[in-house]
């Protein structure tokens, strides 16, 4: 028997492949090429247009509540400009290093899985670690990129493996089951529901039969139901999908309380119209709607700056979203591309499920939108995920200018 012409392709990648594993070994930091213009321009874009629509929307709500209507733009920034030197930096280190890395953060992202569970409640859940000095962060931004990275990492070692159960699907429910069920002890559906779809997209791009694939999608959806349905312990998630259904109900004084956000949220996005009120003009912002800086930032985005200025933002998130898969596809390894994919997929199924939640079409699920939403570790998380992104970027065969 002859190899076929794509069997030796394959043989060769996977070559390829083990002389980029064992380069890493000496190699941290590699210039190579530029990063790639456009996407870092659509970023910093994005990033601009959202502190500038994050002080509109939270000025009112920090001075009637700390008497400082600078305190959430103030954190923000300093944050932001954190991020982007970190971005740029980690934009220089080589990604194939990460190989190294996969196991440690993923141990990391459990461990302080597993610590969260013993903070203070906020809220009744218990989804936040205190920095002193920089406030909170919740572990699960850290779990959702540790689990891109080992689906990307395991994936590229052994893709050949992948059309087995045993070896191409069973490893990484384990690793999802493992985190999904700390996740869910938190608990935080939404996240769940994430690095559900995220380890989904990356099995489905790393070759796993259909055929196992659908079974298994099939069975977690139907077990994520059940726990949303019918768990005593996640009985919020179960009202929230009764405040969905009925948004404007006033049945109950519950009803009520758990549609007032929502409520406030489609208020706001009607009163916006084709043109919006205007850049800082938003009522809802007045103590209506609660927090508007965070999750439901982009109600605020659509009443001041109306259906066109969101479309055009929601085509900027499209256009960083393609770009960053142009990126991943034209990476010179299975690795870049499997992580390059599955960063790029994360910032597009934030966006689409938060706007979703915003125009209620989804329940309250409480998913903030990158770049916009409050929250400085969650920004410079994001921010060097980009910079991953961007370094994979240096040495991809796509064009960059």
């Amino acid at each position: 028997m002859f190899k076929t012409e794509n069997t030796v392709s394959e043989t060769a990648a996977a070559q390829r492949g083990n002389t980029v594993l064992k380069k890493t070994k000496f190699k941290l930091f590699s210039i190579r090429s530029g990063i790639d213009m456009p996407f870092f321009c659509i970023l910093l874009l994005l990033l601009a247009i959202g502190l500038i629509t994050m002080f509109s929307a939270s000025y009112a709500y920090g001075y009637y509540q700390y008497g400082d209507s600078y305190k959430f733009i103030r954190n923000q920034g300093l944050f932001a400009v954190i991020g982007i030197v970190v971005m740029l930096v980690v934009s220089f280190v080589d990604y194939h290093v990460l190989h190294k890395f996969a196991w440690p953060i993923m141990i990391f992202a459990w461990i302080l899985l597993v610590i969260v569970l013993f903070m203070p409640a906020i809220n009744y859940v218990h989804r936040w670690i205190q920095i002193p000095g920089l406030g909170n962060f919740q572990p699960s931004e850290i779990a959702k990129f540790a689990l891109i990275l080992i689906c990307a990492h395991m994936i590229s070692v052994n893709y050949k493996k992948m059309s087995s159960f045993v070896t191409g699907i069973l490893p990484y429910l384990i690793i999802l089951g493992i985190t999904g069920l700390l996740v869910y002890k938190e608990p935080h559906i939404s996240a769940l529901v994430i690095m559900i779809l995220l380890t989904g997209v990356m099995l489905f791009v790393g070759g796993v039969k259909l055929r196992w694939f659908g079974i298994v999608i099939a069975a977690i959806g139907a077990g994520l139901g059940y726990i949303i349905l019918f768990a005593s312990d996640v009985a919020y998630a179960s009202n929230r999908i009764q405040a969905w259904l009925n948004p404007f109900s006033n049945a109950t004084q519950q009803l009520i309380d758990d549609t007032w956000q929502t409520r406030q949220s489609l208020y706001a996005i009607g009163s916006g119209g084709w043109l919006g009120v205007g850049l800082g003009q938003s009522r809802q912002k007045y103590l209506w709607l609660p927090e508007p800086q965070n999750d439901f930032i982009f109600s605020i985005v659509c009443e001041e700056l109306g259906f066109l200025g969101a479309a055009v933002i929601i085509l900027l998130f499209a256009l960083l979203v393609w770009r960053g898969i142009l990126i991943a596809l034209s990476a010179r390894d299975k690795f870049g591309m499997l992580l390059g994919l599955g960063l790029s997929f994360q910032i597009g199924m934030q966006v689409i499920l938060n706007i979703c939640v915003v125009c209620n079409t989804i329940p309250n699920t409480g998913i903030s939108l990158p770049f916009f939403s409050y929250g400085g570790t969650s920004l410079v998380i994001l921010l060097a995920q980009m910079g991953i992104l961007l370094s994979i970027s240096r040495s991809s065969k796509l064009e960059k200018t």
